[in-house]
């Protein structure tokens, strides 16, 4: 294990991977569709694992279509050492996101594989199914599936069923895909940024500290339509201007409140949505998020608080809902204090952040210790033909992934 201290990716080889993968689903403005299930989708796991066996491993597919190779280790019984991330898209993609995780973690055991250096604890590579809609990849790894197939289906009507058989996975059997602690001892996960916090910093890689929560309302605000130029502004039971204080409303409850979670309303329905009409209805969604769940039932209370203020004061009536409630993961801190030690030895600059994007890695935290690294995101854009990440950077990211694989073999020896 000294000599592979010296051990370094290929990252000429890296990004080639990338490039290569980035062709199957490419779209004429140079981004990229592979929506999970499809044909695009079918063919970019079997490259992959074309890929994971040339660079040694065994590969399965559990019954939640996960694609696993792994990379047999010197202990036997060990716990694996697990990375990855997904390949699906979403509509209109770019060619990092999810993907850079899971080629990086390949071209870690691709470097291993070419040394001859075998770590004590088996190293797997995870492809998650079906991240950018529903998760049931790592939420069935993660034992979290609770819900009836229903719940799964397509956005077209398409059963979950037919769909996982195609990957080569089995609705029927999707209990036997959950992991724990016994067969993962930690997964770390690269990614890139999706926001604008390591270029803003210029620094290079982001020690992520968690994963946060997502509380999501539908909010329905009920009124009374009428005449614009007929109805006194005292006798108005307007929905729109209801809303339009629970939006501010939401808006400073977020800023005012010690934190760092951010809160946002980006969809808004009126009826009937006529010029010379008093709105009637209203619905619209809010979007909270923060690493701390205590924070996240603390900024619902307030908004609710508010809800009931404002129905009083406006005449109106108003109902809000949970539709979302994914809760927040936190990186292990043995896990960020190892990849801050790589950082250093790498003489690289780093920050601490949260992801305020949801991951693979967070479902996965919630049955193991988790860490993820973060590399920049060019401008912050990410789910888009111009998402971009240097091949510089997603070198150093892959070399900060083995070196972090490497420590965290021996640390969980002890």
């Amino acid at each position: 294990m000294i000599a592979s201290v010296r051990l370094v990716v290929n990252g000429d080889r890296l990004n080639q991977s990338i490039d290569q993968l980035a062709a199957i689903g490419k779209l004429e403005n140079g981004g990229v569709c592979r929506i999970a299930f499809t044909t695009e989708d079918l063919l970019a796991r079997q490259l992959i694992q074309s890929w994971m066996t040339d660079a040694g491993m065994k590969v399965r597919i559990d019954a939640a279509g996960n694609l696993i190779g792994r990379y047999a280790g010197l202990q036997m019984g060990a716990p694996a050492l697990a990375t990855g991330s997904h390949i699906d898209t979403v509509p209109v993609g770019g060619r990092y996101d999810g993907c850079l995780g899971v080629l990086a973690g390949l071209e870690v055991v691709r470097t291993l594989n070419e040394n001859k250096v075998r770590l004590n604890h088996p190293l797997e590579v995870i492809v998650f199914t079906d991240e950018e809609r529903s998760v049931i990849g790592s939420k069935t790894m993660a034992g979290e599936i609770k819900e009836a197939p229903e719940h799964y289906c397509r956005l077209d009507g398409t059963p979950i069923q037919p769909c996982l058989e195609k990957v080569g996975g089995n609705w029927d059997q999707i209990a036997s895909a959950k992991r724990d602690r016994a067969d993962i001892a930690a997964f770390v996960e690269l990614h890139v940024e999706q926001g604008g916090v390591l270029e803003h910093q210029d620094v290079p890689l982001g020690v992520v500290t968690g994963v946060v929560g997502q509380y999501r309302f539908a909010v329905d605000v009920v009124g009374c339509p009428n005449h614009a130029g007929t109805t006194p502004m005292n006798m108005r039971k307007d929905a729109l201007f209801s809303a339009a204080q629970m939006v501010v409303a939401i808006n400073k409850i977020a800023v005012d409140t010690p934190g760092d979670q951010v809160a946002t309303v980006g969809f808004m329905n009126v009826y009937p949505n006529a010029t010379n009409t008093i709105p009637g209805k209203v619905n619209f969604r809010i979007d909270l998020r923060d690493l701390s769940q205590q924070n996240l039932e603390f900024l619902k209370g307030q908004i609710e608080s508010q809800i009931r203020a404002i129905a009083a004061e406006t005449g109106t009536e108003i109902t809000m809902r949970q539709t979302l409630h994914i809760l927040p993961t936190l990186a292990a801190s043995h896990i960020m204090d190892v990849i801050e030690e790589v950082c250093q030895e790498m003489n690289l600059g780093y920050t601490h952040l949260p992801s305020r994007a949801g991951h693979d890695a967070q479902e996965i935290g919630r049955i193991t210790d988790m860490g993820m690294i973060f590399v920049p995101s060019r401008a912050g854009i990410s789910h888009s033909e111009d998402e971009y990440t240097t091949p510089e950077e997603c070198t150093q990211g892959a070399n900060a992934l083995l070196k972090t694989f490497l420590k965290l073999d021996l640390l969980y020896d002890q």
